[in-house]
């Protein structure tokens, strides 16, 4: 199994690289979150990789950090997923803002990948919920914050329904009510939360 690659990047284009290591050239398919971090054609890189074995093909998958990896390697153990399917989202969320997304409980905001219809979607919700710790989330005390306030009734969660009730995703609802103080009243915390998001 190849864990990961260091070597030159010869190719970044939409989908895949190749980094030429002692001579030989690993083609890897990658997130648009990873292109993204690539340096430029020539420079040294290193990622982490994946590889997938079928009987007719072996794939091999890149990713910038390892985050990306842990959630590339979560959402491919949910029935229905594919690497394609999990590059997909990976490439419209970071692993910080799926973690979110599936903390709060959001399946709507998966829905807007392609080939994540709301049955494939609810399906990674539920079974990803008590996995977050996995992601390897850089931000995990606001999933933690997120998945507290989700488990009780508190004035945190009552302003997350007020919101999504005025037409916010969940994950942005919870993203910015994230580590609120419970005390404040929900008016409060819904005031807060609409001059966060005026920001955006």
């Amino acid at each position: 199994m190849i864990y990961s690659l260091r070597g030159k990047l010869i190719v970044a284009e939409p989908g895949a690289i190749v980094v030429e290591c002692a001579g030989v050239g690993y083609r890897c398919a990658v997130s648009l979150t990873t292109l993204s971090m690539m340096p430029p054609q020539g420079s040294e890189v290193f990622v982490y990789t994946y590889m997938n074995v079928r009987e007719d093909a072996v794939d091999l998958f890149g990713f910038g950090e390892e985050g990306e990896l842990a959630a590339f390697k979560l959402l491919t153990s949910v029935n229905g997923v594919g690497p394609k399917a999990a590059l997909s989202l990976l490439s419209d969320f970071t692993a910080d803002r799926l973690a979110l997304a599936i903390a709060s409980g959001d399946a709507k905001a998966l829905t807007k990948t392609a080939g994540i219809g709301p049955k494939i979607a609810q399906r990674i919700v539920l079974e990803l919920k008590d996995k977050l710790g996995a992601f390897g989330s850089s931000d995990d005390s606001v999933v933690q914050s997120v998945s507290a306030s989700m488990a009780k009734k508190g004035n945190v969660s009552e302003a997350m329904e007020a919101l999504v009730a005025l037409g916010y995703g969940q994950s942005e609802a919870a993203a910015v009510l994230a580590n609120s103080d419970e005390s404040r009243s929900v008016e409060e915390l819904i005031k807060m939360a609409l001059k966060k998001l005026a920001r955006f």
